[in-house]
């Protein structure tokens, strides 16, 4: 067996890029199941492209048992730490390498390994090596047939990707199962899954007129759970071919859900393997959160059919071509389904908050980074998120007609290719005739712009001008910064709350500018009374925005705006102006009657979306106030947090009760507006609960409650709140549902996130529950990532926090370095706190960086932090 760990990291650059030395046109797989020592023949059909006589193939945690050139046996072969490298080839050949594996013992979860007794596979991004050695690239494209061999009773289905087309029995208690998958494709889109399900089915008949089979496979008794999934993929298959003209492709969309899985899913084609959080859902077991989270993962693995599996990535820099853009599509479903305000605002919450934190970190990259040593590292926030918000640039500054010809272009040009982001832009600038060529240093370029206004009005001349200048901080490997092609939609409004129409040199003019220099001016004209400016509506672009609003503007926004992600902007900003205050000079909070009255506003307001003033009254994350700060505040931040929620409640109490009681459970369903009622619902209660007077709303919920979305609403205001009755009702939740670990993940969530001193100790205290295990990644990321992401624990004084990370992730390292580089994130910001918290995290990751055999992906965050 190799041992990869003893390699020493060595970076790769995207600039280093050539073609592979091979192509393979064909791989037929045979797989040999057995729980400990499976054996894989990977027969492929390989010519050089530049007349290579060696291959290098990369290889991991594999046993070499045979190896033929031409079905002869070869010796001219060296197998090294990293791989395998065969010498003396000919042209083209046919090459057969038998290898034998311990799916058991593979706890990193990439490759083929088991998950509660079924074998599954990861292959994305480079865990096609753990199952045989092989050009582990996404540019090598080829036709996969797969050949299963296991033991009937205990594997009665056999799965991989593409059409059935034979089985049979073997003899001795085993069967078989050959599939084909008849379009090209890299081998980081294989997938293998054998096990015993319950199997749900159903059919999709595609415009065409084909009908599609579609299977979902869960754990025995899930069956039901699996209902929401089923009409979310159908959702989808009907959604992409309105929206996007795209149909798909094979006769059968099959969906396997497991427990042990390092991501939320995979786009593997025609076999979806996903985790079971993603899939599983019912009103006993299942937050209206989770069937959202479901509906738009399940759109997101399927919409990936056709932008990252018909066209994939040339390497993995080019990572965004795929998951940006697949991000945009999912969110755009969801949109169209939901409400598209309510949407905007959770994206953009999530890129202010844990993004923005990312690109001031010692990892800050571009969506397409230049560098890499783990590409595990880089399925980030930046490459999705910040990736998805430059393919809605590019439809803001397109329309929506020229990116649906832009993406069309991008098809006929690239389909069953492996094509770059410049590819994508190219598409998109031809399609259109936009000039993109700026534009593209979004894609090479890290770090959050920040863009400040200022403007002038001018009552003789009726003209107001504003000047907005643009500004990117040097991030860890990139000093120099360049303008970026910025669109920055704005609206002005009189003091009565009318929009005055825009108008440039004589003409009117559209709401959206075009920044594309350090500074510019605008200058409106017939404006007849100073406004009030709309700035950075629907948050057109990811930049920090400067203005000095006033109080009075933003509660006139708050009010008048007629863009609804405007209105909780404006909100958003009033409780920034406070917290500020209150984190700098020491201020105490208290909001004046104007704020009140405008907060008291939307609360009473029948015209409004329930889920968008749920939005309007939820305080911002302490990880999106923590980059407003050069040095992090952790307990002023804590505070501030506290007091401006105990003044909305106290403030709000007679409304925030009177919705509380008018929006009383109905019937449970998940269509939009009942989602709704319950959202606005619950952040009532969450308020109410601060408040002496309502200490036993929670627990009357919690014992009234018929559905999961409620009980978790009673048990986190009990948990938020600190109320008395919160440890009965986390035993009562533990006693119903210790026996299921997936709905057990919402209580291990809420012991880590625990806004007390003691957190800590009934994190340790819940590692003893009978549901977690170190080794599931659901367990570890909702018990243990939690208490990381937790301000009130992990950043104790005493550094004990600390010293309970540095302890799990020198565990995780040798159990799953994926994960565990996944939860270091908060340790590599020390440099932004005060002094005594700062070396005492510092000490943690020199400590890691000492840890003997530290994987690739560790070491690689570990390493940029220190230096």
């Amino acid at each position: 067996m190799n041992d990869a760990a003893s390699v020493q990291p060595v970076a790769k650059y995207r600039k280093d890029y050539t073609i592979p030395s091979h192509t393979i046109e064909s791989l037929d797989l045979v797989f040999n199941l057995h729980t400990t020592d499976t054996l894989v023949t990977a027969t492929s059909m390989v010519t050089a492209t530049q007349g290579a006589t060696v291959l290098q193939l990369v290889g991991d945690q594999l046993l070499l048992k045979d190896l033929l050139v031409d079905g002869k046996s070869w010796s001219d072969y060296t197998v090294t730490e990293e791989g395998l490298s065969i010498a003396n080839l000919p042209q083209s050949f046919e090459l057969t390498i038998t290898t034998q594996i311990n799916p058991t013992e593979n706890t990193a979860l990439e490759g083929l390994y088991l998950s509660d007794g079924a074998f599954c596979t990861q292959c994305e991004a480079e865990g096609f090596r753990r199952i045989t050695y092989f050009l582990d690239r996404p540019d090598v494209l080829a036709k996969y047939t797969t050949t299963i061999e296991a033991d009937k009773d205990a594997f009665p289905f056999l799965l991989s990707n593409g059409n059935k087309i034979a089985q049979g029995n073997c003899g001795n208690g085993r069967h078989w199962v050959k599939w084909q998958d008849p379009h090209p494709k890299p081998c980081y889109l294989f997938a293998l899954v054998a096990g015993d399900f319950d199997q749900l089915t159903d059919t999709f008949t595609t415009r065409s007129g084909r009908d599609v089979a579609l299977e979902i496979f869960v754990d025995k008794g899930n069956k039901q759970r699996a209902q929401h999934a089923m009409l979310s993929l159908k959702n989808s298959m009907k959604w992409d071919e309105e929206r996007f003209d795209l149909e798909y492709d094979l006769d059968i969309y099959m969906i396997v859900a497991v427990d042990f899985f390092n991501m939320g899913a995979m786009e593997n084609k025609g076999l979806n393997v996903f985790n079971s959080m993603f899939v599983l859902a019912d009103q006993a077991t299942a937050t209206d959160r989770d069937y959202l989270g479901i509906e738009a993962v399940i759109g997101h693995e399927y919409f990936h059919n056709w932008t990252g599996n018909r066209v994939t990535c040339r390497d993995w820099f080019q990572l965004s071509l795929k998951e940006g853009l697949t991000v945009f599509r999912d969110q755009e479903f969801s949109s169209d389904l939901g409400s598209r305000p309510v949407n905007r605002i959770k994206n953009v919450r999530i890129i202010r908050g844990p993004q923005f934190a990312e690109d001031a970190s010692p990892m800050s990259h571009p969506i397409r980074p230049e560098k890499v040593i783990e590409m595990n590292n880089f399925y980030t926030l930046t490459v999705y998120e910040k990736g998805s918000e430059v393919i809605r640039m590019i439809h803001t500054l397109l329309g929506e007609q020229a990116f649906q010809a832009g993406i069309k272009l991008y098809f006929e040009r690239h389909d069953g290719t492996a094509a770059t982001c410049d590819d994508f832009v190219a598409a998109m600038q031809d399609a259109s005739g936009v000039d993109l060529s700026q534009f593209k240093l979004w894609y090479s370029q890290s770090g959050t712009p920040i863009v400040s206004v200022t403007d002038e009005y001018d009552a003789q001349s009726k003209t107001y001008t504003l000047t907005i200048t643009q500004h990117t901080e040097p991030t860890a490997t990139q000093q120099d910064k360049q303008a970026l092609h910025i669109p920055f939609d704005v609206e002005l409004y009189r003091a009565d709350g009318t929009v005055i129409p825009l108008q440039i040199d004589g003409e009117s003019c559209a709401s959206l500018l075009q920044l594309k220099q350090d500074s510019q001016r605008f200058v409106f004209e017939n404006v007849d009374e100073k406004p009030t400016p709309s700035l950075l509506r629907e948050f057109t672009a990811p930049v920090k925005l400067n203005y000095q609003y006033s109080e009075q503007q933003l509660v006139l926004l708050m009010k008048c705006a007629t863009n609804e992600v405007s209105r909780w902007d404006a909100g958003q900003s009033l409780m920034a102006k406070y917290i500020k205050a209150a984190v700098t000079d020491g201020c105490p909070i208290q909001l004046s009657d104007d704020v009140l009255n405008a907060y008291r506003a939307l609360l009473v307001d029948e015209h409004l979306d329930n889920a968008f003033i749920a939005e309007a009254l939820t305080l911002p994350p302490h990880s999106e106030v923590s980059g407003w700060f050069d040095v992090i505040d952790v307990d002023g931040i804590c505070q501030a947090l506290k007091s401006l929620k105990l003044n909305l409640a106290k403030g709000l109490e007679k409304e925030l009760l009177h919705t509380y009681q008018t929006l009383a459970s109905e019937s449970y369903d998940v269509a939009h507006q009942s989602i709704a009622k319950r959202s606005l619902r619950n952040i009532c209660l969450n308020f109410l609960s601060c408040l002496p007077d309502y200490s036993d709303l929670a627990a009357k919920q919690f014992k009234a409650s018929d559905n999961m979305t409620d009980t978790m609403g009673a048990l986190s205001a009990a948990n938020l709140c600190g109320l008395q009755s919160r440890d009965e009702l986390m035993q009562a939740f533990s006693d119903t549902w210790s026996n299921d670990g997936l709905v057990m993940d919402k209580w291990f969530m809420l012991q880590g996130i625990k806004p007390s001193k003691d957190a800590l100790a009934g994190v340790k205290e819940s590692m003893q529950h009978s549901a977690f295990s170190l080794q599931n990644p659901n367990r570890t990321r909702n018990l243990i990532g939690s208490f990381f992401a937790n301000p009130y624990a992990f950043h104790a004084i005493d550094g004990s926090g600390y010293q309970f990370a540095g302890e799990m992730l020198a565990k995780l390292n040798s159990i799953n370095p994926q994960v565990a580089s996944r939860l270091l994130d908060p340790l590599l910001k020390f440099a932004r706190y005060d002094e005594q918290r700062k070396q005492l995290m510092r000490q943690q990751l020199e400590s890691l960086r000492d840890t003997p055999n530290l994987a690739k992906d560790l070491f690689e965050k570990v390493e940029a932090a220190l230096k």
